[in-house]
C-alpha cells in the first residue's frame, strides 16, 4: 500500500458528491467575491462610466482617488483611524495578556478565583449605553481618542482564550526558571510571551479589526467630525450623502457624489484591513482553537 492509497476503511469519494461539493464551494465564493470585485473596479470607473450596473466599467480613470486625496477628509481620517488600531491594539494586547497571566494563578494566589468569576460575569451581562456614555463623560473623555480605546482596553472573550493558551504552557519551564531565581514578571516576559506568539497574533487581529471598524462608539463619543475615523466618514458620505467640511471647520467642500468616488472610500475602509488578514493566516488554527479547547 502506498502512502497515497486511501485506508481500506474509509469509501472511495463519490463524484457526484463531489461534484455538488464543487459546484457549492464556487457558489459562495462567487457570492463573497463578487460584491468586493465590484467595488474595487468600479472605484477606477471614470465618472460618466458608473452609471452602468456592469462588473467592469467601460472606461477607467484614476479621479475618485484623486478627489478624495485631494479633499484631505479621508486621508486624515485614514491616519486617525490608524493611529487608533495601532495604539490601542498594543494596550489591549498588554492589559490582555498580563490579566490573563494573572488568572492563572488560581491555586497560587487568594482572590484570583473570584476575579476570574467577575471577567467571566462580563460576557453573560454588560452596561447599556446610557451607563456607558455616563462613565465616558465623569472620565471627561467625550470628543477625545482615548474614548475610543479605553471602555474596550479588555475583552473578556479574548483574555478567556489567552489564559486557556497560557494553561496548557510546560509547567516544567516555569519550575525550571524559579529554580534558577526568576521572578514573575521575567517569567512572564521571557517565558510566557514568547511561547505566545501565535495567539498574541490573532487576539492582536482581533482588537485590530474591532479599533479600525469603531463605528459606534466614535458616533456617541466624538462630537467634533475633524477627529472622526474612516468607518464614521465612510457612513456620513456613502450611506447619508452629506457633505465634508474641511478639518478646519471653516472652509466648506464638497466631494462630488459619484458612484466611483463612494466606492473609492468604501476601498480605502475596507482594504487596508484585509492586507492583514494573510500575514496572520497560519496562526488561527494554533492561537485560537488551542486557547479555546481547554481550561
Amino acid at each position: 500500500m502506498t502512502s497515497t492509497s486511501r485506508p481500506a476503511w474509509i469509501e472511495p469519494p463519490n463524484p457526484l458528491v463531489t461534484a455538488v461539493k464543487g459546484i457549492l464551494i464556487g457558489l459562495i465564493l462567487l457570492v463573497m467575491i463578487y460584491p468586493l470585485a465590484y467595488v474595487i473596479l468600479n472605484s477606477f470607473a471614470a465618472p460618466e462610466a458608473t452609471t452602468s450596473a456592469g462588473l467592469i466599467p467601460s472606461e477607467w480613470s484614476f479621479s475618485a482617488y484623486t478627489t478624495i486625496f485631494e479633499g484631505g477628509v479621508v486621508l486624515r481620517s485614514m491616519i486617525v483611524s490608524t493611529v487608533i488600531t495601532l495604539v490601542g491594539t498594543a494596550l489591549s494586547l498588554a492589559v490582555t495578556a498580563t490579566l490573563a497571566y494573572g488568572l492563572t494563578k488560581t491555586r497560587q494566589l487568594p482572590g484570583v478565583r473570584a476575579a476570574l468569576y467577575l471577567v467571566l460575569l462580563t460576557m453573560i451581562f454588560s452596561a447599556g449605553i446610557i451607563p456607558n456614555y455616563l462613565v465616558v463623560k465623569a472620565f471627561g473623555l467625550l470628543d477625545s481618542y482615548w474614548a475610543l480605546i479605553v471602555p474596550v482596553l479588555a475583552s473578556a472573550f479574548n483574555v478567556v482564550v489567552m489564559r486557556n493558551f497560557f494553561m496548557q504552557l510546560p509547567r516544567e519551564l516555569f519550575e525550571a526558571a524559579r529554580m534558577d531565581g526568576a521572578g514573575e514578571l521575567s517569567i512572564f516576559l521571557k517565558i510566557v510571551l514568547p511561547l505566545s506568539k501565535a495567539v498574541l497574533a490573532v487576539i492582536g487581529l482581533f482588537y485590530a479589526v474591532s479599533y479600525w471598524n469603531s463605528f459606534f462608539n466614535a458616533m456617541l463619543y466624538l462630537n467634533d467630525s475633524s477627529k472622526w475615523p474612516i468607518q464614521l466618514v465612510l457612513n456620513s458620505y456613502v450611506l447619508q450623502g452629506s457633505a465634508m467640511s474641511s478639518m478646519n471647520n471653516t472652509d466648506m467642500y464638497n466631494l462630488p457624489s459619484s458612484q466611483a468616488v463612494q466606492m473609492a472610500v468604501v476601498v480605502m475602509a475596507t482594504v487596508p484591513i484585509l492586507i492583514v488578514y494573510p500575514f496572520l493566516q497560519k496562526y488561527f488554527t494554533k492561537g485560537v482553537l488551542t486557547g479555546a479547547i481547554k481550561g
